[in-house]
Parts: structure tokens; C-alpha cells; sequence
């Protein structure tokens, strides 16, 4: 076990990614820690969404809010609004509860255990060891996607996840060192994410090749195996956009609980299998000719479009008008977007 784990930090000492959040392996050897706070919201931004997405999203939140106290003080809205397009919105909600209870009841002090990172808003098994290991050196055992999969290669590891899962930590809990686990969790991610991908694996260049099970058995590129996904339903809705005369566009905050809880968007009906028209004023109404399209991690949704143009004395229901100069497409939410960029061109022409 402890060549194994050495293998691959000799490997990871030289082909370690450069990400935003991360110390390179040698300062780390030198006894550079990474700051927690930079390393906790990459953990947060990069659950269901890639690295390629994170980057730069991660370099906009640390400029703007370089502190967790700048953070913690930060109106929702703003942060809301700079998490746009990221998806997974309550990430975004449970960034500012967590940043406000390191300040309140940690004194803007991340805890540095997995055990006390457990106890705060939106962190969960997976985030609190990833934060532990690569932000403290605490050798908590890492298990992400990434790292099911070289396991499973690893051992030729043949039960479908999601029910091997378990079996799949305890072997990757065997193998985390006491000596360097924050680089070597790491490490076990930059393999399966550079060298043991998902398809046409690079055994050839492996520092696991030799004593792996899976390329031995010719079984690598079949694992890991899968439970078959359920066939994703969908769900249907209508989008109501409104511009007023003097180009006001007419907005609503979503409901804190739920998808996109807390952000600005469309006014609009539920969302299920017969949606009831909900209309947020009396106007003069047009369906527009194509559908807003879009997939959250359980469902497909299909908005229908309800575009209006109303004069400058109209009183909605709900929601409130945004003047032109203060509204921003891109601060809304993907879906919300997508209705937009299919509306707009409409209410502007008409």
C-alpha cells in the first residue's frame, strides 16, 4: 500500500494540474498549506460541474469577495446573481449560510477536521474530507467520481455503483497515507480526471499500470460498471415576459425553497405534467413560436413562452419591473436566460 501511495506522488510531483485553489507540490512539501477558504469554495463549485466551469467562476468570487468575511457580508443577491450559469443554485445558498456561520460561530476561522466541517450549512461527507485532506494534510479518505473509478480499474472491481460504492471507499481508504494525504488525494483526482478517464484510458503512462487488476484482465475500459440510470421525465411550464414601454422588463424572486430558489426570474407557472396558466398581469398575449429547453440532474423542462408589451401605468400581480439599464441577462439563471435570448428579439422588433 505505502509503494503504491508513493507512486503516485512521485508521479503527481510532476504532473500535478495547476488549478486556482491549489499549492504545487513542492511549496506543499515545504509546508505550504492552501487557504481553506479558497479550497472550500472550490469544493462547492465543483460538485456536479467540471473544472473547466469552476475556474473562472472561482477567480470572480475571490476578487470580489477575497475574504469568508467579505463573503458572510455580501448581499444575496449579488452573490446570486455572480453565480449565475454555475447551475446547482442552492451551492450558491448554502456558500453564504456556510460563510456566515464560519464568521458567527468560528470567528472567520475554518474548522480544521472533518468532524467540525460536517457541522456546517451544505457540507457534507465528501466536501468535509476533501476539505480536511487538501486544505489541513488530514488523511480523510477522498471518494469522488474520479476516484470510484480508478478503484474500480484498480481492483477490477466488477458491482455496479451506485451500490459499490462503499466497497469502493474502504479500498480507497486503505491506500490514503499519513504522509502527504492532502497531495495525495489530489493526486488519485488528477489521474482518473488526465490518465484514467472515463473512456480510452492512458494505461501505457500509468504509475498504477503494473499493479493494476483491470489492465491486466483487459476489463479497464468496461469499469466502472453502472446501475441503468431511470429514463429522466419531464416536466413542462410557461415563462410570462413582459416589457413595459420605457424597456422595463418585469421580474420575480423564486421562492427560497426549490430549483433555483432565491434568484430573479420569469414570472411563470408551476412546473409538472399539466401547468395552469398563471398570467402576472392582464395583457395582450403571444405564445412564441419555440420553447425554452432545459435539463436539471433529475428532470427535462420545457418552457412555453408568453411574451406582452404593456404601457408605462401597468400594474402586475407579482413581481416588479427592472428599468433596462439595471437588467442584466446574464444574472439570471441558464433556464431563465434561454427564455430570454428566445423573447427578446420579439418584444424589441415589436
Amino acid at each position: 500500500m505505502r509503494d503504491l501511495a508513493r507512486d503516485l506522488l512521485d508521479w503527481y510531483d510532476v504532473h500535478a494540474r495547476d488549478m486556482p485553489w491549489r499549492v504545487p507540490p513542492a511549496d506543499r512539501k515545504a509546508g505550504v498549506l492552501p487557504d481553506p477558504y479558497a479550497v472550500w469554495m472550490s469544493e462547492v463549485m465543483l460538485q456536479q460541474t467540471t473544472v473547466a466551469a469552476v475556474r473562472d467562476y472561482h477567480r470572480k468570487f475571490l476578487s470580489i469577495w477575497p475574504t469568508v468575511q467579505d463573503l458572510a457580508a455580501a448581499d444575496d443577491s449579488d452573490v446570486m446573481a455572480a453565480w449565475a450559469g454555475l447551475g446547482y443554485y442552492a451551492r450558491a445558498r448554502n456558500l453564504l449560510k456556510c460563510a456566515r456561520a464560519v464568521v458567527a460561530d468560528h470567528g472567520g476561522v475554518f474548522p480544521d477536521t472533518y468532524d467540525m466541517l460536517l457541522t456546517l450549512p451544505g457540507i457534507g461527507p465528501y466536501t468535509a474530507a476533501a476539505i480536511a485532506a487538501i486544505a489541513f494534510d488530514r488523511p480523510e479518505t477522498v471518494v469522488d467520481g474520479n476516484v470510484e473509478r480508478v478503484m474500480a480499474r484498480l481492483y477490477d472491481e466488477h458491482a455496479p455503483l451506485p451500490g459499490s460504492k462503499p466497497a469502493l471507499t474502504a479500498l480507497a481508504r486503505d491506500l490514503t497515507p499519513q504522509t502527504r494525504p492532502g497531495d495525495y488525494a489530489q493526486a488519485v483526482m488528477d489521474l482518473g480526471a488526465t490518465i484514467c478517464t472515463p473512456r480510452s484510458p492512458a494505461c501505457g503512462i500509468c504509475p498504477w499500470r503494473t499493479p493494476c487488476k483491470a489492465r491486466i484482465a483487459g476489463t479497464a475500459a468496461e469499469l466502472p460498471k453502472k446501475t441503468p440510470k431511470k429514463k429522466t421525465p419531464t416536466r413542462f411550464g410557461i415563462a410570462y415576459v413582459v416589457r413595459r414601454a420605457d424597456g422595463a422588463w418585469l421580474l420575480e424572486t423564486r421562492p427560497e425553497s426549490g430549483l433555483l430558489g432565491g434568484m430573479l426570474g420569469w414570472p411563470g407557472s408551476d412546473w409538472g405534467d399539466d401547468p395552469q396558466p398563471a398570467p402576472p398581469l392582464q395583457a395582450d398575449w403571444h405564445l412564441h413560436e419555440a420553447e425554452a429547453r432545459h435539463t436539471f440532474t433529475h428532470f427535462h423542462l420545457q418552457l412555453q413562452i408568453m411574451t406582452a408589451t404593456v404601457p408605462h401605468d401597468a400594474t402586475p400581480e407579482r413581481g416588479a419591473f427592472i428599468p433596462a439599464h439595471d437588467f442584466s441577462p446574464s444574472a439570471l439563471p441558464t433556464a431563465m436566460r434561454k427564455v430570454f435570448d428566445l423573447a427578446a428579439a420579439t418584444l424589441r422588433s415589436g
